[in-house]
């Protein structure tokens, strides 16, 4: 069975972070493992508090998991500082992991910023040049990039320039412009666009999450980066079509949508 790892944040609501990278990877079929950088209380509505671990006791965490079951994946989201990332960059270079893909989660879906200033220098720097893959939103990929996004020209000139000064494929994702769901993968010298129709719902909470653990249980399972993404995007596509109304605010994506199991029972479906 193959096995992917996420190297990130809990969310106590189970919509984003640890959680839904969990559920995602076991949707896909990978064995799912984890490594938590903090503890967050939070829910649909936003972020009241975040708890990091220390840089030391992550490091155990990932030791423990490379030491004894060697991901074939490694999904990198929430690391709020620059301790962290460090740590992180150190243990991947030590047991020479693969198939990296980083979502630079910067600010919650709810506008709670996630990772401070100081530490967004140290992830160009010394995390992003490990990746094979970066999956910035379109804040994300402005501050990466140093400027505007607007359209479809500007997401490309962003996407190179964080590819070229970076050292890694980047996948620009254009779900925060209006009325565009298109991403955009930047891979060495090829331009690679993902056309897709904006689901009308409110419900995106762990969007970000949900699509870069994806791509990396895509990896881990011996597809090549065009496949890994063009199926994770089918598969966030799915979720959010599928739909959960929970929370007050915007609520999470429904990952076992297509989980057909005699123990499931159609317990995720709408129709019930």
């Amino acid at each position: 069975m193959k096995t992917a790892l996420t190297i990130a944040g809990s969310d106590s609501s189970g919509g984003a972070g640890i959680q839904a990278d969990i559920k995602t990877m076991t949707a896909h079929g990978v064995y799912a493992m984890s490594a938590v950088t903090a503890l967050t209380a939070q829910n649909t509505a936003g972020v009241t508090g975040i708890f990091e671990v220390s840089p030391g006791f992550l490091e155990l965490q990932l030791d423990s998991v490379f030491s004894d079951i060697w991901p074939d994946a490694v999904k990198i989201g929430m690391v709020s500082s620059g301790p962290l990332i460090l740590s992180i960059v150190k243990k991947l270079k030590q047991y020479h992991a693969r198939n990296i893909v980083v979502d630079p989660v910067m600010v919650s879906t709810s506008g709670s910023r996630l990772l401070s200033a100081d530490a967004v220098s140290v992830l160009k720097s010394e995390l992003a040049p490990l990746a094979d893959l970066l999956t910035p939103n379109i804040p994300e990929g402005e501050v990466l990039s140093g400027m505007k996004i607007t359209d479809h020209l500007t997401m490309e000139q962003a996407a190179e320039l964080i590819s070229r000064t970076l050292g890694c494929s980047v996948l620009l994702k254009g779900g925060h412009s209006a009325g565009c769901a298109d991403d955009l993968l930047c891979t060495g010298s090829r331009r690679i666009w993902f056309c897709g129709k904006r689901v009308s719902t409110k419900n995106t909470h762990g969007t970000g999450c949900t699509l870069s653990s994806a791509i990396a249980s895509n990896l881990a399972q011996g597809l090549d980066m065009e496949q890994s993404v063009r199926r994770a995007k089918e598969y966030v596509s799915g979720a959010l079509a599928a739909g959960l109304e929970l929370g007050h605010g915007s609520g999470p994506l429904n990952h076992l949508f297509d989980l057909h199991s005699r123990f499931i029972q159609n317990s995720f479906s709408q129709t019930e």
